[in-house]
């Protein structure tokens, strides 16, 4: 009966997870708005629409930093009780293997060092062009699918497959921080923005999609995590991803010094 109502309970948070996305306008794709180029006589429609109000308004309104935060939990969190209330039957141990391609999966200084790689390009190149707002994106969507994913750990509490054979044990102190893969997740995250904003222009670059699908697999093999622990962190990172492409600006730089959205190399110029 309890495996029942957490069903029901997960059925209830997706329906919430899917409606907060909602809130952003579907054609508002940074990576596609209108350039300066575009000539005034397409641009007057737009500009003669009436102005849209009240709930309307915040239907369409783009997504924020904190509606990304809620939507990643909120579907890990689905993820975790669909996990917990039956899904976990299809984890099972896997031969642990730590040599050779696999052996990035011992330090977990990947997902650190692809965080490390992207700052610093954002930072060389600023937030102006097109491939600058997309790297700061990717660092809005790693932040968003780090804080989720650290708060899912909190709440799950399960238990590694380094630590156990048994695939359900949940809830078994703050210390187990199983579900989900925080390396996958922040690894999705990083690249979802840039594969949004390319794949239609440059399809090679969906390639990129094939890192974090290397990182599910090291993480179970070096038995840091179960299957479904990694599918939970690619769900997270994609929708955090999804959300910072779609937001009306990168929350991180807009933190930052005016000098960050122009980019070091203007200045070596």
């Amino acid at each position: 009966m309890d495996r029942i109502r957490l069903i029901a309970a997960g059925v209830a948070l997706g329906c919430c997870a899917a409606l907060v996305p909602c809130r952003a306008a579907p054609d508002s794709f940074p990576g596609f708005a209108p350039s300066s180029a575009t000539p005034a006589a397409d641009a007057a429609p737009a500009s003669a629409a009436v102005a849209p109000s009240g709930a309307w308004s915040r239907l369409q309104a783009k997504p924020g930093f904190g509606t990304g935060l809620v939507d990643a939990y909120l579907v890990g969190a689905v993820l975790g009780l669909a996990d917990y209330a039956g899904l976990h039957r299809v984890d099972h141990p896997v031969r642990q293997e730590t040599s050779g391609i696999w052996s990035i999966a011992k330090a977990g200084q990947f997902p650190a060092e692809l965080i490390g790689l992207t700052a610093a390009g954002a930072i060389w190149t600023g937030g102006r062009s097109r491939f600058g707002r997309t790297l700061w994106q990717s660092l809005d969507a790693a932040a968003m699918a780090g804080i989720s994913t650290q708060a899912l750990k909190w709440t799950f509490q399960r238990t590694r497959p380094s630590d156990t054979t048994n695939p359900d044990l949940w809830f078994h102190g703050i210390h187990n921080q199983s579900f989900p893969s925080g390396d996958v997740s922040s690894i999705t995250a990083l690249v979802t923005p840039i594969i949004l904003e390319y794949h239609r222009t440059d399809p090679g670059v969906d390639a990129l999609a094939a890192i974090p699908v290397y990182d599910m697999v090291a993480r179970m093999k070096a038995h840091g995590h179960w299957l479904t622990d990694t599918l939970a962190g690619a769900a997270v990172g994609v929708v955090s991803g999804w959300i910072a492409h779609r937001a009306h600006s990168p929350f991180i730089l807009g933190l930052l010094p005016h000098g960050f959205d122009v980019g070091l190399r203007e200045h070596f110029r």
